[in-house]
């Protein structure tokens, strides 16, 4: 699925998004009474300085965890196939998180760059908190970040912390606006538009309470985001009148 058309954007950079599987998050788990099918959602940015891939898909996991999410895993050489492209052509891997959902490609991508926030390294390879083998496998090369980093001209990895106290997101730039890899900062897009809704009843003097959303929100505003794209929703947010 190309998310964006490289022959309609003057920096040439485009986003597809690649579908590495599923895994069924359970009743205890979803507030709602019910188990919850949810995707595992990659993105590969084509730039003219090279192929980005964020997030790489559900790794292998103890028995108890598979037994808990029931995963059913795309291979992430299938899913790059299914956008033109393999493996051994990407140059950056950045993962929006270390849970075992979102790296477990990484020892895929032996020698590439693991772009990572510090404090999430550090609490992966803490106990509980992840699979050990999906982090310091052999040939793993972390680039480590304080904040934000501009990857690329114009491709920006900005801190959202709180899923993780080390997650990020992606920033592509773009002529039209900006699109924004958001990974788990919110699990739905309705969450992210609850919370630029929150924003916006501040700013206009609604009475409290009122819900708080993220530090990082006015952030990533400042990049005008036209489409914001997350790791376990296929769904899309677009601004109406309302941001930006």
């Amino acid at each position: 699925m190309s998310v964006t058309d490289p022959e309609l954007d003057p920096g040439r950079c485009a986003v597809q998004r690649l579908d590495l599987g599923y895994f069924i998050r359970p009743a205890v788990e979803t507030g709602t009474g019910q188990p919850r099918v949810e995707p595992a959602l990659g993105y590969l940015v084509r730039h003219a300085d090279g192929l980005l891939l964020f997030d790489t898909g559900i790794g292998l996991a103890d028995p108890e965890t598979e037994a808990h999410y029931r995963p059913h895993r795309r291979p992430l050489a299938a899913a790059l196939a299914a956008v033109g492209t393999a493996p051994t052509e990407i140059a950056v891997v950045v993962n929006c998180h270390l849970h075992f959902d979102h790296c477990g490609g990484n020892p895929d991508l032996v020698g590439r760059p693991i772009l990572v926030q510090r404090p999430e390294l550090a609490a992966a390879r803490g106990p509980d908190y992840t699979l050990p083998e999906l982090v310091d496998f052999t040939g793993a090369s972390y680039r480590e970040l304080d904040g934000e980093a501009e990857v690329w001209p114009g491709v920006w990895v900005i801190p959202t912390p709180g899923h993780t106290t080390g997650h990020q997101s992606l920033v592509v730039r773009r002529a039209d606006g900006s699109l924004v890899l958001a990974g788990q900062a919110h699990d739905f897009a309705s969450e992210f538009g609850s919370a630029v809704l929150a924003s916006r009843a501040a700013i206009d003097g609604a009475a409290a309470p009122l819900p708080v959303p993220p530090a990082w929100l006015d952030r990533l505003a400042q990049f005008d985001p036209r489409r914001v794209l997350f790791a376990h929703d296929w769904s899309v947010w677009e601004p109406g009148e309302l941001f930006g």
